[in-house]
Order: C-alpha cells, then structure tokens, then sequence
C-alpha cells in the first residue's frame, strides 16, 4: 500500500485486539488487489437506548488506480461479526475489479427482435422469425411475458438467442414494441 493503513475508532476506545485483526484482513485484501494505494477503516460503536445495548458499523475506504471502493457493515452486539462481513464485502469488490481489469467480466447478451412466425399452443412451443428469414424455437418456459397462451402469430418480440442441439432457441421472449428492424 502507497500510504500506510488509518484505522479509527468513533464511541469506543482503541483495541489492540480489534487494530490486529483489522491489519490481517488488511493483508489478506492486498492478495486480492496488488494496486490498493490507501485503506481507512472506521469502527464505531453506536450506544443503543439501554446503555448495554450497543451497535457497530464498520467502514472500508479503498483507493485503487482509477477507483474508490467504500463498504459498511453492521452488527448488533459483535464488532468481530461486523468487521468480517465488511472485510468479506471488500474483498469481493476487489475480486470484481480484478476481473473487469482483466476483462474476465462477461457480457452482456443483446436482445435479438423477430416476429413470431408459428405457435402450437397446444404442444406449448412456436418459432420466431428474425429479420433475416431465420427461425428459432422457444418453448412456453422461455416466454417471461404476456403468458404463453397470450401470444399471436406476426407479434414482435424481443428474445435472447442460445444455440440448442439441431437449432437455434430463443430463450426470455417478451412480446411488445422492441425497434422491430432497426
């Protein structure tokens, strides 16, 4: 890390204990994101309405190269709890940051459009017919809207496409205005 690690304690005095375990979660971060150039951690106990009552919020700043990451997490009665859940969160954003870095990230499908060519309502499946002459197969379990029985012949139809064993299979049909032949 490029500056050294700040560790503050709100409603609570400092704890040895509690600055160690913080440092190793610290470390074990640094295995995830080799970039982290600085980490403020935030412990603070808030006093409930009975005095034995107590809460504590934990906070995680990161700064990474292009990037701040902050992460707060909450527990009833253990600041342990409370700082391994918000160290867990922090780790997971690293991770993710990681991958996109990597471009490990998957993609997102873009919606296909067509028209629906053929239904058998009765057999609970039909074909959709793309704008450039292909047809695809969707069953009722692919149709996210209106209801399968709900469908017509020539509707316009927004779909994911996935390839299946001898065809092609459309899969989260919506049917609805979607800039059919844009």
């Amino acid at each position: 890390m490029q500056l050294p690690l700040q560790i503050v304690f709100h409603g609570l005095d400092p704890s040895e204990a509690i600055e160690a375990r913080i440092r190793a979660k610290v470390e074990k971060l640094e295995t995830f994101h080799h970039g982290i150039m600085s980490c403020r951690v935030t412990v603070e106990q808030q006093r409930g309405h009975r005095n034995h009552d107590h809460r504590f919020n934990v906070r995680v700043d990161l700064h990474i190269p292009g990037h701040e990451l902050a992460v707060n997490r909450n527990h009833d009665a253990d600041v342990y709890v409370a700082l391994r859940d918000a160290f867990n969160a922090a780790g997971r954003l690293l991770e993710d940051e990681v991958r996109q870095q990597r471009g490990a990230v998957k993609a997102h499908e873009l919606p296909q459009h067509g028209r629906i060519a053929r239904l058998d309502v009765d057999g609970g499946h039909g074909y959709i017919e793309t704008p450039t002459g292909e047809e695809v197969y969707f069953s009722r379990e692919n149709v996210i809207e209106p209801p399968f029985e709900n469908i017509e012949v020539g509707a316009e139809v927004q779909f994911l496409l996935e390839p299946g064993k001898n065809t092609l299979l459309a899969r989260r049909v919506t049917v609805g205005k979607h800039e059919f032949g844009a």
